[in-house]
Formats: structure tokens, C-alpha cells, sequence
């Protein structure tokens, strides 16, 4: 798992630079899972799935040239879901045997502001932010707690029970829950913000 070594705004900077593959690979383990857990989402089978978070980052490849990050333009988040919708349609049309890419663009055009969708976009993209704080979090807390949160928090198993299998007290099992609960908040909110 990638360690996050750049900030979002320097990394897309850093994304002009065909030639800067850390960036590229970064930017893969970023998104790369974000993309493909939507377009399954959407429907597709795993390797189409693929196939479009291929396209994804080929298309950002040949817009990256010249390319500045502004956030007072829009959010990057917006341009990923359309640039992602655009690649999912892209790919059924494909299947169907249809290739017109002025209808395909304007299916991309009306999904975007399609409200199933882009509650299904917002509901992969809290949980993307959650897997990436759940990474950085996980490394902060001892294997116990981190046990702990999992099976009472995650799983929804019973406290006391967590408890006795771990061998802690009661109060520990909640203590865990309660300190990931907020170092994820954190984590979570400073990431929500640095994207924009």
C-alpha cells in the first residue's frame, strides 16, 4: 500500500511531467480503486471495471500537458466522476456494439447531473476516504485496538463479547472505538479538504 507523499494539489501538478512515473503510480493508487468500485457500481463486469479506470487515467494523461490545478474553477472530484461516467458509458456502448460518441457524450452530460448517480458517486467517493484514512489510521493504533474497533465498530459484533475475546475490559473495547472514531474524523476532514 502507497504511503501518501504529496499533497493532491502538488501531485496533479506533478502530473504535467509525463515523464514522472512516481506521480503516475501515486495517482493510481489514489484513485485507481475508487474508479473501479464505481464502475462496478454502475454495473460492469471486474475487467471492464479495469478497463475503465484504464481510460480514466489515459484521458487525464492527455489532458495533463499544460494543465493547472485551480480549485476556484471547480473541484478535481467533479471532473473524476465526469470523466469516470464518460469512460463507464464509453465501455457499455462498447459492449453493445455502439460507438457514437456524440451520444455518449451527451449521456455523460445529463448523468452527471443525474441525482441516483451522483448519490451513488458520493457514496464510493466517503467510502474511498474512508479506506485511505482507515490506511493512514491503521499504523497509529496497536493491533489490539485496531482488533477491537474492527470487530465492534466494523463487524457490529457485541462490545462485551469483543471484549472477552480479546481479553480486554469493556471500557477498552469502547475507548478503541472511540479514538479511531475521531482520528478518522480528523483524517477524513483534512483530506476532504486538501482535494477541494
Amino acid at each position: 500500500m502507497y504511503a501518501q507523499t504529496t499533497t493532491h494539489a502538488t501531485l496533479l501538478a506533478r502530473l504535467n511531467d509525463a515523464e514522472d512515473r512516481s506521480a503516475w503510480e501515486e495517482f493510481c493508487e489514489r484513485y485507481g480503486e475508487l474508479i473501479t468500485r464505481f464502475a462496478q457500481r454502475e454495473g460492469l463486469q471486474l475487467a471492464d471495471c479495469e478497463d475503465v479506470a484504464q481510460d480514466v487515467l489515459m484521458a487525464l494523461t492527455r489532458s495533463m500537458p499544460g494543465f493547472e490545478y485551480d480549485p476556484r474553477k471547480g473541484k478535481f472530484r467533479s471532473y473524476l466522476k465526469a470523466a469516470t461516467l464518460h469512460a463507464v458509458f464509453r465501455k457499455r456502448h462498447q459492449r453493445r456494439g455502439q460507438v457514437n460518441l456524440e451520444h455518449i457524450a451527451e449521456a455523460t452530460r445529463v448523468a452527471v447531473t443525474d441525482a441516483t448517480i451522483d448519490e451513488s458517486w458520493e457514496a464510493e467517493w466517503r467510502r474511498y476516504h474512508l479506506r485511505q484514512a482507515m490506511r493512514t489510521v491503521e499504523a497509529e493504533f496497536n493491533d489490539t485496538d485496531r482488533q477491537a474497533f474492527h470487530k465492534y465498530a466494523i463487524e457490529g459484533r457485541d462490545a462485551r463479547e469483543v471484549a472477552e475475546e480479546l481479553g480486554l475490559s469493556l471500557d477498552q473495547v469502547y475507548q478503541a472505538k472511540s479514538r479511531i472514531m475521531k482520528q478518522l474524523a480528523r483524517v477524513i476532514e483534512c483530506q476532504v479538504e486538501e482535494e477541494g
